[in-house]
């Protein structure tokens, strides 16, 4: 068996968007009529050079290889142009390609994913979702304490039993900076809203996108530390990981890092400087579905634990949930609300939420694939990324 063809799908995300404006799916084909499904999260490109970038990589180093030598496919692709480092555009298509080839050995041994990655360590997985607003509501919840408890309330009397939120301001490419009074009066008012709205039915997860100084993270944890959130999400800059130890050093509340890393060395460099107690590697950036069985290895040396991350399609997600019910040092697996809408429509067999916690897929390879007809029906026509950030450098007014 030997890798033939490749052909990316960019698809639009239809509102209301959550996920991402649009989702990079990769399919490979084989010369016995097999295929695997993989995704790409969140390049710094647009749509097109994607695409261009995809069928170079395939050209050069995977296609007439078998299916079943991932690790040695891994470290040839790792190897490009004699790079051997963390690159997060080469680390998303490496991460699609190398779930697309877990997804074709599964479907050819006849077992899931799951089994060959040493078989269930649970039967369900615990999930959480970001509050987003209410069907035909604007986005005021992202802002108002009172709206987003509300919202949290709503969540947990879904099943819901933890909740994550960004109150602390827009992304910006201009930082690391000091939180403003407003910026942490806000993200105050909503930890303690949404604690006395939920009491101890939901943990909260408190992200603030890698925006603030040491100093900055600091004060702003003391400022959440009495409504003890489970983590403080990723509260310096990702590339320097020392300010995090630093942050980590000075709060109670565990530390959260890991969606915009790739490769396991960066997930170890956060564990040996005392940067993160919690790991949350987006598997479609991170190395697929091999680097996060090693990157959980490693986190279980340090008594770290893993929360995969998830800010893009479901195919992504197949691959987290197959990490996460795999592993011992699991804390809790990123969804977008109930894993329903598109998120499902794009899927052959969707993904199953009950009551907080999602199924573990029981098919062959992944357990499902891209519904091809309603993602050629859906294709991305805009010139924007997948996420983006603004160049305004004063304070959020909201």
């Amino acid at each position: 068996m030997k890798f033939t063809d490749v052909e990316t799908f960019v698809v639009g995300n239809p509102p209301p968007g959550y996920g991402g404006k649009y989702f990079v799916f990769v399919k490979l084909s084989t010369d016995t009529g097999a295929t695997g499904w993989g995704e790409v999260y969140s390049p710094p490109f647009g749509p097109d050079t994607v695409d261009a970038l995809v069928a170079d990589v395939f050209d050069r180093r995977v296609k007439g290889t078998d299916p079943f030598r991932i690790e040695e496919r891994t470290r040839l692709l790792y190897s490009l142009g004699f790079t051997q480092r963390p690159d997060v555009t080469l680390g998303g298509i490496i991460s699609a390609f190398d779930m697309a080839s877990w997804d074709i050995v599964g479907k050819e041994t006849n077992r899931n994913v799951t089994d060959l990655l040493g078989g269930l360590v649970r039967d369900r997985v615990r999930g959480y979702t970001y509050i987003y607003p209410a069907p035909g509501a604007d986005e005021s919840v992202y802002v108002d304490p009172t709206l987003a408890a509300e919202r949290a309330v709503e969540y947990v009397e879904a099943g819901h039993t933890a909740i994550k939120f960004d109150p602390a301001g827009p992304y910006r490419a201009v930082g690391p900076r000091q939180p403003s009074m407003n910026e942490l009066d806000r993200s105050e008012a909503f930890v303690r809203q949404i604690r006395e709205a939920v009491g101890t039915r939901a943990d909260l997860l408190f992200g603030t996108h890698g925006q603030f100084t040491p100093s900055g993270a600091i004060r702003l944890a003391q400022r959440l530390e009495p409504w003890s959130p489970l983590w403080f999400e990723e509260p310096c800059p990702p590339d320097i990981p020392e300010a995090m130890a630093e942050v980590a050093r000075h709060t109670s509340i565990p530390v959260a890092t890991g969606e915009r890393l790739t490769s396991i060395v960066e997930f170890q460099r956060l564990l040996r400087n005392g940067s993160a107690s919690i790991l949350q590697p987006n598997l479609a950036r991170a190395g697929g579905i091999t680097a996060g069985k090693k990157i959980a290895a490693i986190a279980e040396t340090f008594g770290a634990q893993v929360a995969p991350h998830l800010y893009c399609g479901p195919i992504a997600g197949a691959a987290n949930l197959a990490v996460a019910a795999t592993i011992p040092n699991f804390l809790v697996l990123e969804g977008i609300e109930q894993w329903g809408g598109f998120h499902a429509g794009i899927l052959t067999n969707p993904v199953q939420w009950v009551d907080g916690y999602v199924m573990p897929f029981t098919e062959p390879g992944l357990g499902t694939e891209v519904d091809e007809a309603v993602a050629r029906a859906n294709p991305w026509t805009g010139d924007g990324l997948h996420l983006s950030v603004t160049t305004d450098v004063e304070d959020w007014p909201g």
